[in-house]
């Protein structure tokens, strides 16, 4: 297994973005606002509300021509039904947040059960939050057997496992919990739910991309990775999409093996290329 030094790998990140101001641009910008999981995580959500959100998607193109789609609208599972009837935008995935998210403290058999449901009623990817306190407490065979549990019942639908990496304490357990999620059957590693503070850092990516990287050398597999929480403007986005380049190359940056949460990160990417551009700013669309 790989061993990290924090300060060893603050000074590469730094290097890293030293050497990456050339990517804030606007055909960066658009390549990054494809990346977004358009998300609504909210304990006010209610049917009406989605159904307001991916209206603005279907209706994206008609304000915004020049701009690509987002790569995904993320619901909780009771929300997945509204997404569905509503969405008319085909390459658009249905992410839904499962299994007892955000603590992920409950049964095993209704983590599997919730999941199968929100697959049959048309998630198209399921973000699930690794046993944490199962993994912190070295239960590791429990924790890869749910995750695997988990995976069995989705059918063909698309696996992240968010690994709330900013609550592990080091960085070589953030490579540790990486690989064993993707042993287990994990198609992306997550940082974050973004209900917990700190949410994703550079240095947590740094470890999640070498442990993709470690697991493609190895297998020749291609894992996705999802850097979420927190990340809400178009400086902070360019330097994770920096860090993942850096590392993985231009072959990850494509939304189906790199995704960015923040909905707020939707509207500054919009007016960052509206600013770079020369455009009139227009109001928040999201």
């Amino acid at each position: 297994m790989r061993k990290f030094d924090l300060k060893v790998v603050q000074q590469d990140i730094k290097t890293i973005i030293d050497q990456s101001q050339d990517l804030y641009n606007s055909k960066t910008l658009k390549n990054i606002f494809s990346l977004i999981d358009l998300t609504s995580l909210k304990s006010t959500d209610h049917s009406t509300s989605i159904k307001s959100m991916v209206e603005k998607v279907n209706r994206f193109s008609e304000f915004y021509p020049e701009m690509p789609s987002v790569a995904a609208i993320c619901v909780y599972p009771n929300m997945v039904e509204t997404v569905r009837k509503n969405l008319k935008i085909d390459d658009i995935q249905l992410a839904a947040v499962s299994a007892g998210f955000p603590s992920s403290q409950t049964f095993t058999s209704i983590k599997a059960a919730e999941t199968e449901i929100a697959v049959e009623k048309g998630a198209d990817e399921i973000d699930i939050v690794i046993a944490l306190g199962a993994f912190l407490n070295k239960e590791f065979d429990f924790v890869a057997d749910e995750i695997s549990i988990v995976k069995s019942v989705m059918a063909d639908a698309h696996l992240k496992v968010i690994l709330e990496s900013g609550l592990i304490p080091d960085l070589n357990q953030v490579y540790q919990a990486s690989m064993l999620s993707i042993n287990a059957g994990a198609d992306f590693i997550k940082t974050s739910t973004g209900k917990e503070n700190p949410a994703a850092t550079l240095e947590a990516i740094y470890a999640m991309c070498h442990a993709i990287a470690d697991h493609y050398k190895s297998t020749g597999k291609k894992i996705g990775l999802k850097p979420a929480g927190g990340i809400s403007n178009s400086k902070e986005a360019i330097a994770f999409y920096a860090v993942v380049k850096h590392i993985l190359g231009e072959e990850w940056l494509n939304n189906s093996l790199f995704r960015i949460g923040a909905s707020k990160l939707a509207n500054d990417i919009i007016h960052a290329i509206e600013n770079i551009e020369n455009k009139t700013i227009s109001k928040d669309y999201f």
